[in-house]
């Protein structure tokens, strides 16, 4: 177990020590044995120095011991490139936390590094992307205490694949993420029994289809948002009905984001709520989409205004499939990893400023980090999960004016980050995301749109209300979202019009 300090390391150790049978070691308790006093007075009497050394090599030693099964380590054990080195020989569960909930959690400890708000951010944001890094296993804090589920979704994970464990009020679940995933013999969690019935579209169903079988039902659909309907719907539940597919069967959602959320609110629907497992295949849905129980339908009055919050049992996210992708569904995901960068702030926002490859298996896993953290504290949009819809108020208005037959979805996405960066008064960032979003070539001008019709439609988007104005999403500065804020009409209408100019 790694992981910041307040993290819970200890309590997830003990937690999969009791699982497996054995009894958990604690490299601190271990440390504070040899040198026979508390850690608070190691600093305080010998300094940093010595206690580092002594850790490494009781990490080292630790590690090596065919004794030991489950091990905490402290949390700056991981500046060791020994460790680090040594950690690649086991399987390394990042117990993840929040640094508010880090440094609240270690007041009135003692903790010798825990002194000094600032000087704990910075360690927090300097260990961070090592963990990251480190980790087959991304563990929230709040779950550090269910080893037993964590453990079985382990069972058979494929070497270079990372789990992310997902958690949420209504229900908790594992996402894979990584290569070759769906190619044959394609990976399935032991965590999920029952038959399963394939929901695809015409793309992904073809290539990947049959890699999922057994099949007992499989619905097809034509790709594109146009396929997102309650005619859809209908036609999913019609075929789920009769291939005879039971409350204890499995939905299999095989696709991108269109697929994913119609697939989902089928699940959601069908005899009153059956399981279903996400396996997406576009970037949008790998990095975004794919995860948090967001499931639904459009309208032709507006985007995803019939819909459920049902939560998936699993997510496997082949980043290999991204291989088959066109240019434009790349370039369409990579708005939603510009947006979730900006969201996060950080590592990832100097990472994605700086070039990176979006479909990069880290890149897709910070981004989904970064969602997960974000639902596993609000799941039904009551506040801190209104700050994913950056941009997307415009986006969605964009995608309604022009029948969702326009702009792909990341498209749209692009534009309606431009126009909130201008609402929040940022235009040196946003000619920088501008700039980002050109490269790979996304739109950065509105076309062949009535602005002000798109105004119009931003009126009916489903996060209003009563009679308020819609909400936005509004950025204080990369890592600062601010959701909840009302934008004075005339504001609006100047940041899409300069959409158009």
């Amino acid at each position: 177990m790694i992981g910041f300090m307040g993290a819970g390391k200890s309590t997830a150790a003990g937690s999969a020590a009791e699982v497996l049978g054995c009894h958990p070691v604690d490299v601190d308790r271990v440390v504070e044995a040899r040198f026979g006093k508390p850690i608070e007075r190691i600093f305080a009497q010998d300094g940093e120095a010595p206690f580092r050394a002594v850790e490494e090599r009781a990490t080292l030693e630790l590690l090596s011991s065919p004794d030991t099964r489950v091990l905490a380590l402290g949390g700056g054990a991981i500046g060791s490139a020994r460790v680090r080195d040594a950690l690649k020989d086991h399987l390394v569960i990042w117990v993840d936390v929040d640094v508010e909930s880090a440094w609240e959690r270690c007041q009135g400890t003692g903790r010798p590094l825990a002194r000094e708000r600032s000087e704990f951010k910075r360690l927090y944001e300097q260990r961070v992307p090592i963990y990251a890094q480190l980790a087959d296993v991304v563990l929230p804090t709040e779950r550090s205490r269910a080893m037993a589920e964590v453990l079985d979704a382990l069972d058979g994970l494929p070497a270079g694949t990372q789990m992310l464990w997902a958690a949420s009020a209504s229900g908790d679940y594992p996402a894979f993420i990584g290569p070759g995933l769906v190619s044959p013999p394609v990976f399935w969690p032991q965590t999920v029994p029952g038959r399963r019935f394939l929901v695809t579209d015409g793309n992904a169903g073809r290539l990947y289809g049959d890699a999922l079988a057994p099949l007992d039902g499989r619905v097809a659909i034509m790709p594109g948002e146009q396929s997102k309907t309650i005619a859809h719907a209908e036609i999913v539940w019609t075929e789920l009905a009769r291939a005879g597919m039971t409350r204890a069967d499995v939905v299999v959602a095989l696709g991108g984001g269109v697929v994913g959320d119609l697939a989902g609110f089928c699940a959601a629907t069908y005899q009153r709520g059956v399981r279903y497992v996400q396996v997406p295949t576009t970037l949008v849905a790998q990095v975004d989409s794919a995860y948090g129980g967001k499931t639904g339908v459009d309208l032709s009055e507006a985007k995803n205004y019939v819909g459920a919050y049902h939560q998936p049992v699993a997510v496997i996210a082949d980043t290999e499939a991204l291989a088959t992708l066109p240019e434009a569904e790349v370039a369409a995901g990579y708005a939603e990893v510009v947006k979730t960068a900006l969201i996060a702030g950080g590592e990832l926002w100097e990472v994605i400023r700086g070039g990176a490859n979006p479909t990069a298996p880290g890149v897709i896993a910070a981004c989904a980090r970064t969602k997960l953290r974000i639902v596993a504290r609000d799941e039904r949009d009551a506040g801190l999960r209104q700050v994913l819809n950056l941009g997307h108020t415009v986006a969605h208005a964009i995608e309604t004016v022009t029948g969702y037959a326009s702009y792909r979805h990341g498209e749209a996405v692009a534009l309606g980050l431009l126009a909130a960066l201008q609402l929040s008064g940022q235009s040196e960032l946003r000619g920088e995301v501008a700039g980002l979003l050109s490269a790979r070539g996304l739109p950065t001008r509105l076309d062949g749109v009535d602005p002000d019709a798109v105004v119009m439609a931003t009126a009916r988007d489903k996060k209003r209300v009563g009679e308020r104005p819609v909400p936005f999403v509004l950025l204080r500065a990369p890592g600062e979202p601010r959701p909840g804020c009302e934008v004075p009409s005339r504001e609006l209408i100047a940041a899409v019009r300069e959409l158009a100019t």
